[in-house]
């Protein structure tokens, strides 16, 4: 008697179905340019956390497990997440290892990030993609993670998350949009809480559609001329920064201008500089820098939406289908971003 494992689908929602079958080549191979979405997330489901940038404590991971426990999710930790290596936690091997690890393991529905700070950009090489596709999960977080996020949706043509990190704070505005959009599956229209705490200002108005793109400026600067960089024709850019001077944004923009990757796009949002200062006398202001390059774009674009080094956090779909209204800062997903279609295995005797 020979026992062997045999994959089958259950569907629970067939009206996502179509985004898991991927096209074919006229050689008859899956097609790189189908996107793929992660199953939702269900109440039971486990969540790896991993270290695969900056330095995490015992007492991070154990605030971090409380957290995601509240979700009514259970948690699997990352063989690597304690590590040490100089600013980073762990070698860049031992890093890349837990990714693949987490994407290759069928028990783990999600992959959560400790933390951001500074590495991801070093084990992209590292990276298993094809094993990254051929799993598509969820995957979320802000900061440094947005390289992760940016180059699985290039290289696997995977939806990833833009949100929380294991070790933010899981506030009801937060925990609200990361159950609609990765529980629920639903497409939802995001826009600020309070416009009165959250001062929304407006760059150019109009409406505008296109693949939600984006992430930290800094790392996404830091990424220009490498191949784990999304196409950018007709996205809807959002970036969002912490702790830099004015002259600084003004440098990360116009490198965005020179590769040629804003006069691409669709429409524009800065979420929040948090911390951001004028630096050093004379300085433009933010706003008057924002102007100076988005403006003769003409494209849709604000400044002030739940983006970034904030508590208040949106969960943004990399890779989904958006309606902007810059007007009214609102950001309207045009499709759900995880499949409501779920994957089962089984062993069956032959």
């Amino acid at each position: 008697m020979n026992i062997k494992r045999r994959e089958f689908l259950t569907t629970c929602g067939l009206a996502t179905l179509a985004t898991q079958i991927p096209t074919l080549t006229a050689q008859g191979k899956p097609s790189l340019n189908t996107i793929r979405k992660p199953s939702r997330l269900q109440p039971g489901d486990t969540v790896g956390l991993i270290s695969p940038a900056g330095i995490v404590d015992a007492k991070d991971i154990e605030a971090a497990q409380k957290s995601i426990s509240q979700l009514g999710l259970k948690v699997k930790l990352g063989k690597h997440i304690l590590d040490r290596y100089g600013y980073l936690a762990g070698k860049d091997g031992d890093r890349a290892d837990d990714v693949n690890l987490m994407f290759s393991d069928r028990t783990i529905k999600a992959i959560i990030p400790m933390r951001g700070g500074w590495g991801c950009n070093r084990i992209l090489p590292l990276l298993n993609y094809s094993l990254i596709r051929s799993h598509p999960k969820i995957i979320i977080g802000y900061s440094d993670i947005t390289t992760l996020l940016l180059a699985i949706n290039a290289r696997s043509q995977m939806v990833t998350f833009h949100g929380p990190v294991a070790t933010s704070t899981w506030n009801q505005f937060t925990v609200d949009y990361f159950k609609r959009i990765l529980f629920n599956g639903e497409a939802v229209t995001m826009q600020n809480l309070n416009p009165s705490e959250v001062r929304l200002e407006i760059i150019a108005p109009g409406k505008a559609r296109g693949k939600l793109v984006g992430g930290n400026l800094s790392v996404l600067s830091a990424m220009v001329g490498s191949p784990y960089l999304p196409t950018w024709n007709k996205s809807i850019l959002f970036v969002e920064e912490v702790d830099e001077d004015v002259y600084r944004i003004d440098r990360m923009l116009t490198q965005l201008k020179t590769a040629g990757i804003l006069n691409q796009i669709a429409g524009f949002i800065f979420g929040q500089c948090t911390k951001c200062s004028l630096g050093d006398e004379p300085s433009f202001t933010l706003m008057q820098v924002l102007q100076q390059h988005i403006l003769p774009l003409g494209i849709p674009a604000w400044y002030g939406s739940m983006i970034g080094h904030i508590k208040d956090k949106f969960t943004l779909p990399i890779g989904v289908e958006v309606e902007i209204n810059a007007e009214l800062g609102t950001i309207r997903m045009l499709e759900a971003a995880v499949s409501l279609v779920c994957r089962t295995y089984a062993l069956t005797e032959s």
